[in-house]
């Protein structure tokens, strides 16, 4: 019997179920791809954070997990929340791909007035570097946007290069340096999780790849230690234990950031436990925030 592999439907998504699928097969290992649809997918008028933020994209599989309609599934990392439920691992991080956002242009530079993303952290961001820039909510999937682009509803869209890279897109524009335009944590990468079954976990721990999950791990640690919500205008970036972490502003006009050499996730989380220290009010600002208290982790 083949292994039931679910994934959402986007063209995106498909393409990362496919990079697991492959890694599998040259294992010997016979799988079955389930698409299962997501709220996230349904809903594309409002910003994520009204309807339940990155999370809204990985409950749908984890209950299809639960109901044993499927036995793992393939998640952007970045939308698996810090909270997850008992039952379900993590059980494989795939390499990683660019963790870079991509500046995709339907005009020159000069010429760019109004951006379009729904992500609060690229929103901030950008308001940093340009205040005078127009930033508008931009929904859907990868092609929806491009598309909302291209007939010139936007001057410029925010991508995340990994994904472009996946589906072969190439678009005019330019890659926005991470040390900069700080990612959000794990981005670029891709996770595998199923259920706590062993025979499931021996056969899925083979796609792990430890150089990546070793950096997400540290990022994961400081975006649970820092806490805040989904909301929060927040990236976190590590490559090769150099973490560079950063709260902005809504309006991007400040930023607590911090730049440090970290080993273990616990280093991070201590690193992550100093930023939400030092960034109480940002966090707060945050739509629908409310600030941690000391206990929070």
């Amino acid at each position: 019997m083949p292994l039931r592999l679910g994934t959402r439907g986007s063209r995106l998504a498909l393409a990362q179920a496919e990079m697991a699928c492959r890694a599998l097969a040259q294992q010997g290992v016979e799988v079955e791809t389930v698409i299962i649809r997501t709220k996230g997918d349904d809903v594309t008028g409002v910003p994520l954070h009204e309807i339940g933020g990155q999370g809204v994209f990985v409950r749908a599989l984890d209950d299809a997990i639960f109901a044993g309609e499927i036995d793992a599934a393939v998640h952007s990392m970045k939308d698996i929340p810090a909270q997850r439920p008992r039952g379900v691992t993590t059980i494989a991080v795939l390499p990683r791909e660019s963790p870079a956002d991509f500046l995709a242009l339907s005009t020159g530079m000069a010429d760019v007035r109004v951006v379009g993303t729904s992500s609060t952290r690229r929103r901030a961001q950008i308001l940093r570097h340009d205040p005078a820039v127009e930033v508008k909510v931009l929904r859907g999937n990868v092609d929806t946007r491009v598309r909302r682009l291209l007939a010139g509803d936007y001057h410029a869209i925010v991508l995340a290069e990994a994904g472009m890279k996946r589906l072969g897109i190439t678009l005019r524009g330019f890659r926005l340096p991470p040390e900069r335009f700080v990612p959000t944590a794990n981005q670029g990468a891709v996770a595998v999780v199923c259920r706590d079954d062993p025979s499931l976990l021996i056969t899925l721990s083979g796609l792990d790849h430890t150089p990546t999950r070793r950096d997400v791990a540290i990022e994961r640690a400081v975006m649970e230690a820092v806490g805040g919500g989904c909301a929060t205008p927040m990236g976190i970036y590590c490559r090769k234990g150099r973490l560079i972490a950063e709260i902005l502003a809504p309006d991007g006009s400040r930023t607590e950031r911090l730049e440090r050499d970290v080993k273990t996730a616990a280093d991070a989380r201590e690193q992550g436990e100093l930023l939400r220290d030092r960034a109480r009010d940002l966090i707060a600002m945050a739509p629908g925030a409310m600030a941690p208290t000391a206990g929070d982790a």
